[in-house]
């Protein structure tokens, strides 16, 4: 079972239209038998989390207590919280071990999970790898991927910038199909 990272922000709030397009991929990405990975907190992990859980789904919420002490504790829709010591455990642990990364909108710390989903995307060929699948939805990415890939003179197709949730899960449900021989 695929295992899709989603990243995206820890204070959107569940009556704004972000929370809603979270929780449809959510659902969606379950429906389709995808195992859900996050940050296992609130905002949009909650989300994700919860629309993946409405539809019976596996959610696996990557945390780390000694860094979020003021946070209390993993969002009640993850079936397999797995703690790390460090931010920077945290995030390999969420992107590594994930089979492909959607970015929902965020701020600094989606952004950081972002850049190292691309940078492993862009060493995987040096070690005889295909890089995962890196889907980032709506404006704020479309307008910085094509910036950043300019200007730091890196590849920018490693990063479909999509505008829909319903985009998103489509990308990554053909990308898989492709995979698998379909």
């Amino acid at each position: 079972m695929p295992v899709i990272a989603v990243i995206g922000s820890s204070r959107t709030q569940p009556d704004e239209p972000d929370y809603k397009d979270a929780f449809r991929l959510g659902r969606i990405l379950a429906s389709t038998g995808m195992t859900v990975a996050s940050g296992g907190y609130g905002g949009l992990m909650e989300a994700v989390s919860a629309g993946a859980r409405s539809e019976g789904g596996e959610v696996i919420g990557v945390t780390a207590p000694d860094v979020f002490p003021g946070r209390t504790g993993v969002n009640r829709f993850v079936t397999d919280e797995r703690q790390a010591d460090t931010l920077t455990e945290r995030i390999h642990r969420l992107i590594y071990h994930s089979d492909a990364v959607i970015a929902l909108p965020g701020s600094i710390g989606t952004l950081t999970e972002l850049m190292s989903a691309w940078n492993l995307a862009f060493v995987a060929p040096f070690s005889g790898r295909h890089p995962k699948p890196i889907i980032t939805i709506g404006a704020l990415w479309s307008d910085l991927i094509p910036y950043l890939a300019t200007r730091l003179d890196t590849d920018g197709d490693l990063v479909s910038c999509v505008a829909s949730v319903d985009d998103a899960a489509r990308w990554v449900a053909t990308s898989f199909q492709q995979k698998n021989g379909r």
